[in-house]
């Protein structure tokens, strides 16, 4: 008699709260598989390893979405020396001002990655089990392989590899791949190779250059995407520390009067002014934030210790100490030494 396949009644499988759907709030679903994608000199590998520096230091992407379940990440990044690697995670640092020492981000060093390849699967599953991260940037995907891209045969071997690997552990997977020079309406089909890469996806990030503008868009399976945003490689005032920011200014999307990034505050200081709970009704109006965005943003005050609901609405709770969430929103929190 063959042996069956394992199977459970749908109640009795875990439910994950709403509030835990996210890794980084708004851009990267909980344990998802997916692509940073667009055309080349867009700045793909600087959000890629500005997502694993957030997820590493707990400090917003982007200087603007929360990290809701930061932890170690594992980068390997197959086109850049590794004093390079160093140059670009150096500068992400010491713009966040916190110290590359204590940064739980590790560096794959070998001079090659090919997943195709069964003994270099088994090396990054070891490497993955020991280092148990919260997310893995492969960047780019054309050099972890040496398949056929479009061949739906060859590419499935491999995406089907990192989805195992993907819910063995519970881990993000951030793949860096490239578009077509072809615009697409849905720029994920514009993505290079087998239709299949679209269809594995998760949670991705599309960068797009239009009228000399670069603009950032992401899509989830199973999440709202927010509004598309408009994105810039800059250079600090020392002149030394290239990192990317999103800039509002022009973007005829962005209608809303408080930026992700700045809800948090908003919200903290609007409790803390007001002489009675306030219900979430009166706080839309009064910070004119989409319904979706401020239950995320109240959410996560909420599992801080931050804010409490009562019968009568949202309030600040008189305890101020969270010892894994500073409660100081309006500086990036340094990082312990090692």
């Amino acid at each position: 008699m063959s042996e069956e396949l394992p199977v459970v009644r749908a109640a009795e499988i875990p439910s994950t709260p709403r509030e835990h759907r996210w890794l980084i709030e708004s851009l990267w679903t909980r344990a998802a598989v997916g692509v940073v994608g667009g055309c080349a000199k867009l700045g793909k590998s600087w959000l890629g390893l500005d997502m694993a520096v957030s997820v590493a230091s707990a400090t917003p992407c982007l200087g603007r979405f929360v990290v809701d379940q930061p932890g170690d990440t594992l980068v390997y990044l197959a086109e850049d020396a590794l004093a390079d690697v160093r140059g670009r995670i150096d500068a992400l640092c010491r713009h966040r001002r916190i110290r590359i020492e204590a940064l739980p981000l590790h560096v794959v060093t070998a001079p090659g990655l090919r997943l195709d390849l069964e003994a270099d699967r088994r090396r990054l599953t070891a490497t993955v089990a020991r280092i148990r991260p919260r997310l893995l940037l492969l960047d780019p995907l054309v050099r972890i392989h040496r398949l056929d891209e479009n061949s739906a045969q060859d590419i499935a071997g491999l995406l089907g590899f990192l989805r195992e690997l993907n819910r063995a552990h519970e881990l993000a997977v951030v793949l860096v791949h490239h578009a077509g020079k072809k615009r697409r309406e849905d720029p994920g089909r514009a993505l290079r190779g087998s239709s299949d890469i679209f269809a594995w996806l998760d949670s991705s990030l599309f960068l797009e250059r239009r009228h000399s503008r670069i603009h950032l868009s992401a899509q989830h399976r199973a999440a709202p995407s927010p509004e598309p945003m408009l994105i810039e490689l800059v250079t600090g005032d020392d002149g030394d520390v290239p990192h990317l920011e999103i800039k509002d200014n022009g973007h005829p999307a962005t209608s809303d009067a408080v930026t992700p990034g700045s809800l948090a505050d908003a919200l903290l200081d609007l409790l803390a002014e007001a002489t009675q709970p306030l219900s979430r009704t009166a706080l839309r109006s009064r910070l004119r934030v989409k319904n979706e965005r401020l239950g995320n943003a109240l959410n996560t005050l909420e599992r801080r210790g931050l804010i409490e609901r009562t019968p009568q609405g949202w309030q600040r709770t008189h305890h101020r100490h969270d010892p894994e969430h500073p409660d100081d929103l309006d500086e990036t929190p340094e990082l312990p030494f090692s």
